[in-house]
């Protein structure tokens, strides 16, 4: 299966996918990272702040709902490409543009294009790559993200000293164009798309039966489990996107930090989220390899129940130690430290969500989840900055550690519940 044919294609259809969705995240984000250059031009206070980024996690949500839904019955090539597509041209229109209302309008615009990015990539992961390799695949793709992320805070404090925030995001959204066209050109739905055989999709450890029984989505809907998953990631990707979206400006405005550290802090931020996130895949395989999946608990929740308290800890380090006084060095540690922690789950999130669910709604499954995650997204923007605007950023980051330390908790409870989603086969009762 890891023959000559497979390996080629697997490798530049990976690199494609791997390229566009770091430029489909730097593009979510370019306005995170020229907020401060964009606040020295046109007057923006927290709720205007708010109200842009929510706008486009709100449109992310709903897209990436029905991306995932749609990406079972399109072709996953052309859901990618036209979205990247999307993306570069809304942010080209953006550098024009200098009201809120057109802000928030066009980053919805853009987050409504971000939904077509990452379910077709988890669609062509499932086609192109072993079982038994998913996970770390999965894990390995997801680290464009902080790639992005990282380099993204640099890239635009580079251009800045050159050029304004409007030719920064112009030039990613001409880049964004551009490639792609090349992503639609050289990546592939399936193996049977160039002649090859396509890969069977069995069950792990003997576990016959697991994969081979469809269900309906009225039983996919009434499995618990699903909505435990949702939960869980829509704490854990709001409580990331606090950190990411505001975490420099609580540096700046309220802890007397420089607006360097508090990009450096992002990056590092970034940086410790990739390694997270493909240790997560990578260690949780191992897990899976071990014992195997059944119907009841996951091997990947060991891990993952360990991040989440990591995240916990290193949010409670943040809003407690940090002040101006503080050394850099502790700052870029308690970014990475977080990064590590919260895009270690969000990895699993995923992964759990599409092998726990019936093979014919894994899509659908992914979709559900990642809505949920969404929320936490939006719920990330305005009402967080309103918490902050009232009382403080210090309250608002307090809010969400609680808010994350619970989930934690009540998930650490609820790890053995039956974890296979939809109908049970007779055997396996």
């Amino acid at each position: 299966m890891a023959g000559g044919g497979y390996g080629r294609y697997r490798a530049v259809i990976f690199a494609a996918m791997f390229v566009g969705y770091t430029l489909y995240y730097f593009n979510r984000k370019t306005f995170s990272f020229v907020m401060p250059a964009v606040m020295a031009e046109v007057p923006l206070g927290k709720d205007e702040l708010g109200l842009v980024t929510s706008s486009q996690s709100a449109a992310y949500a709903i897209s990436k709902f029905v991306s995932g839904v749609l990406s079972d019955q399109l072709s996953a090539r052309w859901l990618f490409s036209s979205g990247l597509l999307m993306v570069g041209l809304v942010n080209v229109v953006f550098s024009w543009s200098s009201t809120v209302t057109a802000f928030a309008g066009l980053w919805f615009l853009n987050g409504l294009a971000q939904g077509l990015g990452w379910p077709p990539c988890g669609k062509i992961l499932r086609k192109w790559f072993e079982p038994s390799q998913f996970g770390t695949w999965w894990a390995i793709l997801s680290t464009s993200m902080n790639l992005a992320g990282g380099l993204g805070p640099i890239v635009a404090a580079l251009m800045s000293l050159n050029y304004d925030w409007r030719t920064t995001l112009s030039f990613s959204g001409f880049i964004c164009v551009v490639v792609s066209f090349v992503c639609l050109l050289v990546i592939k739905n399936e193996p049977s798309d160039v002649g090859l055989p396509n890969i069977e999709q069995g069950a792990k450890k003997g576990k016959k039966g697991s994969s081979s029984d469809n269900s309906t989505l009225t039983e996919l809907l009434l499995s618990p489990y699903l909505w435990v998953l949702s939960t869980g990631y829509l704490v854990v990707f709001g409580v990331k996107t606090c950190c990411t979206d505001w975490g420099q400006l609580f540096l700046i405005q309220e802890r007397g930090q420089s607006m360097l550290v508090g990009s450096s802090y992002m990056s590092a931020l970034e940086i410790g989220g990739l390694v997270g996130s493909i240790a997560a895949g990578y260690l949780s395989d191992r897990a899976v390899a071990k014992v195997g999946l059944s119907s009841y608990g996951n091997p990947r929740h060991a891990l993952l129940l360990s991040m989440m308290a990591g995240m916990c800890v290193s949010m409670f380090l943040f809003r407690v130690t940090v002040t101006g006084d503080s050394p850099k060095l502790w700052i870029l540690t308690l970014g990475a430290v977080f990064g590590f922690s919260s895009y270690g789950p969000i990895a699993l999130f995923g992964v759990i969500a599409n092998e726990s669910a019936p093979a014919n709604l894994c899509g659908t499954s992914h979709a559900i989840v990642a809505l949920m995650a969404n929320v936490g997204g939006f719920l990330a923007g305005l009402p967080f900055s309103t918490i902050a605007k009232h009382y403080s950023w210090a309250t608002a980051f307090w809010v969400a550690e609680i808010t994350c330390t619970g989930s934690t908790v009540a998930f650490f409870f609820l790890r053995n519940i039956r974890t296979k989603m939809g109908r049970i086969p007779r055997k396996a009762d």
